[in-house]
């Protein structure tokens, strides 16, 4: 099953991290940035290449989770006097800290994107850069990219451009704040123009025939000594503040392909093969699905606060499998050109500080707007970004799976022999004694192996676990 995204909340335990610390030794993750790296840093943060444009009039606010300080982007939202509505949306100046083929740039294609452990961040750049220099912090002048959408009162993009500038935010709010402020109406117009513009983009992506998985992250939790995990389901708010960021995407996509040199980030359709696993899954969890009613259909009746639902929307991330990038110069026609799952050429470019191909396409970008040739330094990098990148999302998706299943084991150790309430949620199609079980309390997804009866499909039956061991980082129930 597909893994979740996770941070540890609560007090500090020392055996976890331990074992963390361990991990990231096995991957090879780099644990310190070199000097000569770390000296760059700190002399661009001194020395950016400042914008002319100067646009620290527009209030701008960041939306992150609380503890984020390597802020990419930030808004501001109104409406236009002729209707519809202006979108602002600012993303960190990379390019303006970074010089092609110096070491930071050495580095930087090196790690490729940021790694997130529960217990720790691995940044993809300095922190004199990625949590501060670069970082669209409040009250903070910046350099940036800034995007204007002008949109129609359906919320369609009638008007696109981006160019460099200097910025200031106003506020770092984070999700919960901003759903509550919205929800009890305290909220002021550019905050609660979100709601307004992030349902519009969703009705136009269901429309287009995309989809948005609404995926909960798995958080684990920390209570006097002991581990358990819970699941956080996203609130409307996570939605809407993505659909900006689509809407960039798919912006950028379509300034790269208007001048014939660029990279997409693409997704082919789903084979047949996936889609109807998924609905063995959702016959598995109860879950009504119709002959009639299209996949994305479904997805966008679930509730993820509900355990089948949540269950559900991780074995949709199946889906999102064989997801790359494209890359296309000289004005050929890309091949793949489309994501499926927003239904449209789209991008990366709106996480630089955190993903290497974002500061490439954003600066192929401005210099569309610009009507100028990009500059050779960007160019020159595409061909190896697709392989650089793949290797990249490789390993933070391998730094996740092994996080996860270790932190389940390492919570799970002390209860081995103790029963549990558990879903039956996929059967080895080859071997009907082994298969996978989800509970609910703690939110752990795990290995079951039966010694004589077929495991039933869907059912809610008891287990027993069998073993967890942190040092394999391995789980294993057992029906009762």
């Amino acid at each position: 099953m597909p893994r979740r995204q996770m941070h540890m909340t609560g007090a500090d335990g020392a055996a976890l991290r331990a074992a963390l610390r361990e991990l990231r030794t096995e991957l090879g993750v780099p644990a310190h940035f070199p000097a000569a790296v770390l000296a760059e840093a700190e002399h661009a943060a001194a020395h950016p290449r400042l914008p002319d444009l100067d646009s620290t009039d527009i209030p701008l606010f960041t939306i992150d989770p609380p503890s984020s300080v390597d802020l990419d982007q930030a808004m501001h939202l109104a409406k236009r006097p002729a209707g519809g509505y202006r979108v602002h949306y600012a993303i960190a100046d990379v390019a303006a800290f970074v010089t092609p083929g110096g070491p930071l740039d050495a580095e930087a294609r090196r790690r490729v994107t940021t790694l997130y452990f529960p217990d720790e961040r691995i940044p993809l750049h300095p922190a004199a850069l990625s949590e501060d220099a670069a970082s669209l912090l409040p009250d903070r002048t910046r350099p940036a990219l800034l995007w204007r959408f002008d949109l129609d009162p359906d919320g369609r993009v009638e008007t696109a451009d981006v160019r460099r500038a200097l910025v200031r935010s106003r506020a770092k709010l984070d999700y919960d704040r901003v759903q509550k402020a919205i929800d009890t109406g305290t909220a002021e117009e550019p905050l609660a123009l979100l709601q307004d513009i992030g349902r519009l983009r969703e009705a136009l992506e269901q429309e287009r025939g995309g989809i948005s998985l609404n995926v909960p992250e798995q958080e684990v939790v920390e209570h006097d000594g002991t581990y358990s995990l819970a699941y956080r389901a996203p609130l409307p708010a996570d939605g809407w503040n993505a659909q900006i960021s689509l809407m960039t995407g798919m912006a950028a996509a379509d300034l790269m392909l208007a001048t014939g040199t660029g990279i997409l980030r693409t997704l082919p359709s789903a084979p047949d093969g996936a889609v109807g696993r998924l609905r063995r899954a959702a016959k598995a969890l109860r879950i009504d699905w119709p002959h009639h009613v299209p996949y994305a259909e479904l997805v966008r009746s679930l509730d993820p606060h509900r355990p089948a639902h949540a269950a559900f929307l991780q074995e949709c991330t199946a889906l999102l499998r064989g997801a790359g990038y494209t890359v296309f110069t000289g004005g050929e026609t890309p091949d793949p050109a489309i994501h499926s799952a927003v239904a449209a050429p789209y991008a990366h470019c709106t996480a630089p500080l955190r993903r290497l191909a974002d500061r490439y396409a954003g600066e192929l970008c401005v210099a569309a707007v610009a009507g100028a040739e990009p500059p050779q330094w960007a160019v020159a990098a595409l061909d190896a970004l697709p392989r650089e990148m793949a290797e990249g999302t490789r390993l933070a998706n391998t730094v996740e799976r092994e996080s996860v299943d270790l932190v389940e084991a390492a919570v799970l150790k002390d209860r081995v022999g103790e029963t549990f309430e558990a879903t039956v949620i996929d059967v080895n199609d080859h071997e009907p004694l082994v298969g996978t079980v989800h509970l609910e309390d703690p939110a752990v997804v795990g290995r079951i192996e039966s010694a004589t009866l077929a495991l039933p499909l869907g059912d809610r039956i008891r287990v027993r676990l069998t073993e967890a061991d942190p040092g394999t980082a391995k789980i294993l129930f057992a029906p009762v």
